[in-house]
């Protein structure tokens, strides 16, 4: 079963992952055709006029085609950082985690095991499930008598396997987000030249240019810099968030796996 698991969660996770990135892109377009879009705020009631005075909606509207795809990309950083952080929240599991932590190396370090594991029962959550299966191991490999370092060596394994397991779940869209740091500039970039080209062309009309085209076409520019810049900044604040947070969960595992092995090896020093 674990193994079906295995075969179908990235597909199910992937095809999901797709529709929100989809969704996000048609949301944007409806916000940006249909909000900023809107006529009452331009001048004349559409929006083929000038942006009502201070109307900062009608401001981004006229960052033309590129401005859907800046706005979908700002809502999947916003989509995907709160759904990463409900889910490392819950993999923290319930309570400080620094008091678990203390409680249950307190217990190891006394060599009662089931307190610690009542205390993993307790927390829930990623590392509580890591350290659990530990200590389980722990309690296998102390009843089999086995050599102290094969037992060691059993024991962090077991941290190991349970570490893989746990980290893919933690470390999931996090490739998307730190792709959205780079797309979100690349998309303004993108705004940007296409804007100076519109202001480019007026300039280079015969005659006279033309002031409001060339003008439309700055303004195009930098609304599609200040959208990517904004979308790139809050990606990157996000995902060094949550890429802490992850190495801090990592961290109390590997930290509590060395105490229950150091306690093993500390109980068979004893026993001879």
């Amino acid at each position: 079963m674990a193994n079906v698991k295995k075969e179908n969660g990235p597909k199910g996770g992937g095809a999901i992952s797709g529709i929100i990135i989809a969704a996000c892109i048609f949301v944007g377009w409806i916000i940006w055709n249909f909000i900023m879009g809107n006529g009452a705020n331009f001048e004349g009631g559409v929006n083929t006029g000038h942006p009502l005075p201070g109307n900062y909606l009608a401001m981004v509207y006229k960052g033309g085609p590129i401005v859907p795809i800046l706005l979908g990309c700002l809502l999947m950083v916003i989509v995907f950082s709160f759904e990463r952080f409900a889910v490392i929240s819950k993999a923290a599991g319930k309570g400080n985690l620094d008091v678990f932590m203390k409680t249950v190396q307190a217990s190891i370090t006394k060599g009662d095991i089931d307190a610690a594991i009542a205390s993993c029962d307790k927390q829930q959550g990623s590392v509580a499930n890591a350290i659990k299966s530990a200590l389980l191991k722990y309690q296998d490999v102390k009843a089999e008598g086995l050599d102290s370092e094969a037992a060691a060596e059993t024991i962090h394994k077991e941290i190991e396997e349970a570490t893989s397991l746990e980290m893919p779940m933690l470390e999931k869209h996090m490739t998307i987000i730190s792709t959205l740091v780079s797309l979100g500039t690349l998309a303004g970039l993108l705004g940007t030249v296409t804007g100076m080209i519109k202001a480019f062309g007026a300039l280079a009309s015969a005659g006279t240019p033309d002031q409001a085209a060339l003008a439309n076409g700055i303004s195009e520019a930098l609304i599609n810099t200040a959208t990517g810049i904004s979308t790139s900044a809050l990606a990157i604040v996000t995902y060094n968030l949550f890429t802490s947070k992850i190495d801090t969960l990592t961290y109390s595992i590997d930290e509590a796996g060395n105490t229950i092995v150091n306690t093993y090896r500390h109980f068979r020093s004893t026993k001879k």
